[in-house]
C-alpha cells in the first residue's frame, strides 16, 4: 500500500503547504515558483506559510525530503525478500506506482536533482542538497544491490552496472513525464499501468523470462 504525505508529516496543516507546493514546483519548477503562488494554490495567506517554513527553499527542501521518505516506506517490506529477482519486482513495483500517485512529489525530486547537477543552487542550500541528494543516492543502492544479486543468480543479464542501474531508473521514473491521471481511473488501471512500466525496465535489464509483477 502507498503511503502519502499525511503518514510522513504529522502536522495537517503542514502537510497541505508540501502537497500545494510539490504541485506548483511541478507546474512552474523551482525558479518560477513564488511564496505567493504556494499560498494562492492553498487557499490560504503567506503568514500561514512563514508560520510553518521560512523560505521558498526550506519548503523545496521538505517537499524533496517527504518525497523520498515516501520512496523508502514503499519499498521496505519488500528489502528482505531471498530472491533477488521477486524483490526487484515487488520494490520496483512499488517505486512506479510512487511515481505515479506522488507524482507532484518525484517531479519536485527530480527537479533538485537537476538543480545540484547544474550547481544551480545557493551556498545556504547547498548542505542541505548534499545531505538530500546522499539519501537519494543510497535509496539507488538498495536497487543496484538487487541488480547484482540478480546477475549473480543468472536472472539478469547486463554489462555495465552503472548504466544498468540508470537505464532502469529512467523507465521506472518515466510516469512523472507523462502520466496524467484519467476520468473515472482506478487503482486497478494504475496498478496496471505501473505494471507495463516495471515489464519494460525488466526486460532493459535482460531479464530470462516473464515473471509475474505484485
Amino acid at each position: 500500500m502507498t503511503l502519502g504525505v499525511r503518514e510522513h508529516v504529522q502536522e495537517s496543516s503542514r502537510a497541505d503547504i508540501l502537497e500545494a507546493a510539490a504541485s506548483c514546483f511541478m507546474e512552474r519548477g523551482y525558479t518560477e515558483t513564488s511564496i505567493d503562488d504556494v499560498a494562492r494554490s492553498l487557499g490560504a495567506t503567506k503568514g500561514r506559510i512563514y508560520h510553518h517554513f521560512r523560505s521558498k527553499a526550506d519548503i523545496f527542501a521538505e517537499v524533496f525530503r517527504v518525497g523520498m521518505e515516501m520512496n523508502y516506506a514503499a519499498i521496505e517490506p519488500y528489502r528482505a525478500m531471498s530472491d533477488p529477482v521477486a524483490r526487484w519486482r515487488h520494490m520496483a513495483f512499488a517505486h512506479a506506482i510512487q511515481m505515479i500517485t506522488t507524482k507532484p512529489f518525484q517531479r519536485t525530486v527530480w527537479v533538485g536533482v537537476k538543480m545540484h547537477l547544474r550547481g544551480a543552487t545557493t551556498p545556504e542550500q547547498r548542505s542541505v542538497f548534499a545531505e538530500l541528494i546522499e539519501y537519494r543516492t543510497n535509496y539507488g543502492n538498495v536497487f543496484r544491490e538487487t541488480l547484482v544479486e540478480g546477475r549473480e543468480s543468472g536472472d539478469f543479464r547486463f554489462d555495465d552496472l552503472s548504466i544498468a542501474n540508470q537505464l532502469m531508473f529512467v523507465v521506472l521514473n518515466s510516469p512523472i513525464f507523462w502520466y496524467s491521471p484519467r476520468v473515472g481511473e482506478t487503482r486497478a488501471d494504475i496498478e496496471d499501468l505501473a505494471r507495463k512500466v516495471v515489464t519494460a525496465a525488466y526486460r532493459g535489464l535482460g531479464g530470462k523470462e516473464e515473471q509475474s509483477t505484485p
